[in-house]
């Protein structure tokens, strides 16, 4: 029987983990456990001197198992396990202990956090003694992609692979490109022309050898692993097969409707108009009331539909600087004008938006200041009703101006709500086609909100744009540039190294049940009817553990999470002394 020799190292985190863990006593005691032969204390782990304290005591001390309790598995367990690679271990032969999110920064008595520490130290310790060595495996790649959605970023998605000489399918469910960015007139915060950026980008995709539009289509499901996914589409009734290694899913949103929103009086009102409207209405060259009169009197209403818990709690982030922009435009175009900008919270992040609002606020443009956070629905928010008539203006807008802390009356002949964006109505149906998760607000959610914001868990699944969440023209080609670099390496790659913690079925216990097919959210697992046992596809398999723990007859395991591994990580946890072990 293989002798277990176990490496043991406790982060400080600078002082994230030490201000409330006793690390050296920790790491002292961690030493007393059997099979431990190495227990040390570091400031920063997975610093290169970190790492390289680990190479260097695994061959040493002819380690074969290390623990490191730091922070979240999420952000270094890959970190880690190469600093295993690097000395000739294998990479699975290592366990992480979280004792800087679930110890250091929930606790506040450093006795008892110091106790929890060393409590999730020793059930890694325990845990990783049951470890057992996996084997990589890599899958080829199909250079072709599929792109969904042909807006800014699609279109930027499909040209930087396209240009790179590799085939790109590009489906579209509009009958044009461009997405909303298309109905825009000028672009913030320097007043540029949306269509001179956008009509060279989509020339340049219709007449790209290497780029294949697909108008008025959708994709109902996607089948298959990273590298080799198929999908049949149809268009005109013909039906196509695609083949393709990754999928870009850059589907956008769509803006909110402010017909529920009764106190604005959207769709009562004539002259109260959605800034999408208003942005028609600057592409037609003309601005004016609903009878084709030039408005004297205009508001500008912020965060209509964001911000608020009746509608949506985030915010839309385009929407201040849009306003900004309407106001700017107005004033050029009609200088004698009273306007409004009526405003929640001005947010004025990314480069030169903050001296764009400066220099709007010198064009004599009057801001006022709401609250719609009181708690109570609709509290707070301007109230906007049809003026008695000889006023000289159409529509009062009653509200609580916050700076000054008096109710105002602000007249008001055309009346712009800047309203927020929110997913698309068929972004389920598209989560599901593609085996992406989606938020409360069904926006896609990334693999890692910081350290991989365009991948997800679905291997070669990206995702690009607002379909994430709101954001501006310059986060989305970032973001799309980003998705199309990691595909490009992949395709350069020629292959991929998939997931190898995947369930694994025993078919001498295999019922036949199904029960695993039906509770797997991947769709790896099928059922061999001449067998009459199910098989798990290993490629498409992502070791969530569902399927093993619905199994009625304990047939299907997953590797590294056999039920020997956890139990005794249990056991490890539970225990009250060190010296139990």
């Amino acid at each position: 029987m293989e002798e277990k020799r176990i490496g043991v190292y406790v982060c400080w985190c600078g002082t994230n983990i030490a201000k409330m863990v006793d690390v050296e006593a920790v790491a002292e005691e961690i030493g007393r456990l059997p099979n431990v032969v190495v227990s040390k204390n570091y400031k920063y782990m997975c610093s290169d001197p970190g790492q390289e304290l680990i190479i260097k005591d695994i061959k040493e001390h002819n380690l074969n198992r290390v623990v490191v309790s730091a922070c979240s598995p999420r952000i270094h367990e890959l970190t880690f396990r190469k600093a295993l690679e690097n000395a000739g271990l294998n990479p699975y032969m290592f366990e992480m202990a979280n004792i800087r999110e679930q110890v250091s920064w929930v606790h506040t008595d450093r006795t008892e956090a110091t106790k929890k520490a060393r409590s999730l130290i020793v059930g890694a310790v325990t845990r990783v003694s049951h470890h057992e060595a996996l084997d990589k495996r890599t899958v080829e790649i199909n250079p072709a992609t599929l792109v969904i959605g042909g807006g800014v970023s699609g279109m930027t998605a499909a040209l930087e692979i396209a240009d790179a000489g590799n085939k790109v399918y590009l489906v579209e469910k509009s009958d044009h490109l461009g997405g909303h960015t298309a109905n825009i007139d000028l672009t913030f915060p320097h007043l540029q022309s949306a269509a001179q950026l956008l009509q060279p980008r989509i020339k340049r995709i219709l007449n790209h050898p290497n780029i294949q539009v697909f108008f008025g289509t959708t994709i109902d499901e996607i089948f298959g692993y990273i590298g080799n996914f198929e999908a049949e589409i149809e268009q005109n009734g013909k039906k196509t097969e695609l083949q393709f290694g990754n999928v870009v899913v850059a589907t956008g949103l769509k803006p909110f409707n402010p017909e529920v929103i009764d106190v604005y009086g959207y769709g009562k009102l004539p002259n109260v108009i959605t800034s999408v409207e208003f942005e028609q209405m600057l592409k037609s060259g003309k601005i004016q009331t609903r009878d084709g009169q030039e408005p004297k009197h205009i508001a500008i209403i912020h965060c209509v539909g964001s911000r608020h818990p009746d509608y949506h709690p985030y915010c839309s982030r385009t929407c201040c600087m849009i306003a900004l922009k309407f106001a700017n435009q107005l004033r050029s175009a009609i200088p004698d004008a009273q306007i409004f900008d009526i405003y929640a919270d001005m947010r004025a992040f990314g480069k030169d938006c903050e001296e764009f609002y400066k220099d709007s606020a010198s064009r004599n443009i009057l801001f006022l200041n709401f609250d719609q956070q009181k708690g109570l629905p609709r509290i707070g928010m301007p109230q906007i009703s049809k003026a008695p008539p000889g006023n000289g203006f159409e529509m009062i807008i009653e509200m609580d101006e916050r700076l000054s802390g008096e109710k105002i009356e602000v007249p008001a002949d055309l009346v712009i709500l800047m309203v927020g964006m929110e997913a698309q109505e068929d972004a389920k149906t598209v989560a599901h086609a593609v085996g992406v998760s989606m938020c409360g607000n069904d926006f896609f959610i990334e693999r890692h909100p910081k350290l991989d914001p365009v991948a997800t868990t679905t291997d070669g699944v990206y995702i690009a744009g607002s379909c994430q969440g709101p954001k501006d023209i310059t986060d989305a080609v970032s973001q799309a540039r980003a998705a199309a670099a990691r595909i490009l390496a992949s395709i350069a790659a020629k292959t991929v190294e998939v997931e190898v913690t995947t369930a694994v079925v025993n078919e001498d216990m295999c019922c036949g049940c199904q029960t695993c097919i039906k509770v797997c959210p991947y769709k790896a697992i099928h059922f061999d009817e001449e067998k009459k046992v199910s098989v798990v596809n290993e490629i498409l398999c992502k070791g969530c553990g569902t399927c093993g723990s619905a199994c009625p007859t304990g047939a299907i395991r997953s590797r590294h999470f056999t039920d020997m591994q956890i139990l005794s990580q249990i056991k490890g946890i539970m225990s009250m002394e060190v010296t139990e072990i």
